[in-house]
């Protein structure tokens, strides 16, 4: 049995372990927090109206309207917009979220009531913007398991001034108030509690306890009479099911590898794939028994890294990190993926490899030196996980 299928199946905890199906949750779970979870589904593929919270700024009328593919909490094609502005030359203030004229997220719809009175179909972008960004829609599939990571693991992989010089010097993103991020494309939120409570307001335009303000139409509050649900539009209670939901999704278990396939992980190894996609992390203590001490075929580090010019050119700085540095993406549940990379705009797995460059350029250019066999192996290992 390979270390692959043996991170897949210490997900297990000491019950009778067996293989979730897509959309199920983590093995192990308890009576009370599968009810929660079923519970915090519930939450998660609600449709909102205006009449109950809506907007009047928003990107989706619910979670699953976005995270639906292939069954809730996948991915979605849909496309949002982030800004920011960039200040290389000021030390320490060298990025601009526009947080005070509605950024980074910029909404693209809008209730009628907000339509009717403003005149306008999307949330106006600023002008001082440096760029607007695409950003494409994630699958939320284990990222409990990424939460229950301890920091000191995803520090022990960061190399700001790659000592080792192997060309790759992932370091941390943090938080406002200097906390590790690991969530979101620029890997600033710190945990998955505020990833999900930040996307009710951010994507939905809910209120809640944790984000209890409406948003401004770039600087300008709402008009009078646009947003008539009370506030918080939702309680503690929806949030601490929906984090349920998602803390307890399972990630997808890799499928069992042909011999091409085998191959083809030694390859993806080979060619220094696994510099930043690291194949297994380890989780710490947790209250939660399905979490704790579990080893996760994640293949990502959870840091940033430089990715080159060319993406840098077209997106966002976001807390430490610059416009081309990126999150290491987790791989788990890859052969669900229809589009690739931030904003979607690779098709297919191999695409993406192409678009690598920065730090991860000597292993897109190794790939493409590949005797053709060895290619296909580490493609088609890639469509196991």
């Amino acid at each position: 049995m390979t270390r692959y299928w043996i991170a897949a199946l210490a997900i297990c905890g000491a019950a009778a372990c067996r293989r979730p199906q897509l959309g199920d949750t983590l093995p192990g779970v308890t009576t009370a927090q599968r009810a929660q979870f079923d519970s915090g589904l519930k939450v998660f593929d609600s449709t909102f109206t205006p009449q109950v919270g809506l907007g009047p700024l928003f990107n989706a009328s619910g979670c699953g309207e976005c995270h639906e593919d292939p069954v809730t909490g996948g991915g979605g094609d849909e496309v949002e917009h982030h800004a920011a502005v960039f200040h290389p030359e000021i030390a320490g203030a060298m990025c601009d979220e526009l947080a005070d004229k509605g950024g980074p997220v910029f909404q693209d719809s809008l209730t009628p009531a907000l339509h009717a009175a403003l005149g306008i179909d999307r949330e106006p972008r600023p002008a001082d913007a440096t760029v607007v960004a695409e950003r494409s829609t994630p699958d939320v599939f284990g990222f409990g398991l990424l939460d229950a990571v301890p920091d000191s693991v995803i520090l022990s992989y960061a190399d700001p001034n790659d000592t080792n010089h192997d060309g790759i010097s992932g370091r941390p993103n943090r938080f406002f108030d200097g906390r590790l991020g690991r969530f979101g494309r620029k890997a600033l939120v710190p945990t998955l509690r505020e990833f999900n409570d930040g996307a009710f307001s951010a994507e939905i335009g809910i209120t809640n306890p944790s984000v209890p303000l409406e948003g401004t139409v770039g600087s300008d509050s709402l008009p009078a009479g646009t947003d008539p649900a009370p506030d918080p539009e939702i309680g503690a209670r929806a949030l601490v099911l929906t984090d349920a939901y998602v803390r307890l999704l399972a990630p997808p278990a890799p499928l069992k590898q042909s011999g091409e396939a085998k191959h083809g992980r030694d390859v993806f190894a080979q060619v220094g794939c696994t510099g930043c996609h690291i194949p297994t992390l380890t989780t710490g203590d947790n209250p939660i028994a399905a979490l704790r001490h579990k080893q996760v075929a994640a293949y990502t580090d959870l840091l940033l890294h430089d990715m080159g010019p060319e993406l840098g050119a077209g997106d966002i700085c976001f807390g430490l990190a610059t416009p081309s540095e990126f999150r290491t993406e987790p791989l788990m549940g890859l052969r669900f993926v229809t589009h690739f990379m931030h904003n979607g705009r690779a098709t297919t797995p191999q695409q993406a490899i192409e678009m690598h460059a920065g730090e991860g350029a000597r292993a897109r250019d190794m790939f493409a030196a590949l005797a053709p066999a060895d290619r296909a192996a580490l493609l088609a290992f890639l469509k196991t996980l």
